[in-house]
């Protein structure tokens, strides 16, 4: 008997019990986070790192509401990199921002099931910023039933919920 990878014909023809049938179906899947407590840890996450992030770009860096409206391509620079770093350390430190915290998430490889790797946190966090853009790359979570956004498809990352 193969005790890792049963091939087709042994699963066809009945020669797996079925004990090791539904250790094969349980390992493999994951306790995705749901679409709310996705978007809950996002909000979480808006009001307690890109808020103070954008008080002190609007007022300490570009001087008021008017610094930033005649130059706002600057200043959205000035939050989203400040933004993407820190979201990158929580990542990286533990797997969590403190939204995802809050709501007993973690950011995994999906492959590996661990941690991902700095530069995958990296890519999956600048992607983050493309896919809120196009807007439409948040609204994949409300369609897929393993309820990924286009910057978890592109980086091979999910959230799940930490049990």
């Amino acid at each position: 008997m193969r005790p890792t990878k049963q091939r087709f014909r042994d699963v066809k023809q009945g020669r797996l019990s079925k004990e090791t049938q539904k250790q094969t179906k349980t390992d493999d899947s994951l306790p995705y986070a749901t679409a709310s407590q996705k978007l809950k840890a996002f909000l979480t996450d808006s009001f307690m790192l890109l808020m103070p992030i954008m008080y002190a770009v609007f007022y300490l860096v570009m001087g008021g509401r008017e610094g930033f409206a005649a130059h706002k391509a600057l200043g959205w620079l000035y939050i989203l990199l400040p933004l993407v770093i820190v979201q990158t350390l929580f990542m990286f430190k533990s797997g969590q921002t403190p939204g995802y915290r809050a709501y007993d998430l973690e950011l995994v490889d999906e492959k590996t099931r661990k941690r991902p790797s700095l530069f995958l946190i990296v890519f999956r966090n600048m992607a983050a910023i493309l896919s809120a853009a196009t807007l439409f790359g948040w609204m994949l979570m409300f369609i897929r039933k393993d309820k990924k956004n286009l910057h978890d498809l592109l980086s091979g990352t999910v959230v799940i919920q930490k049990s």
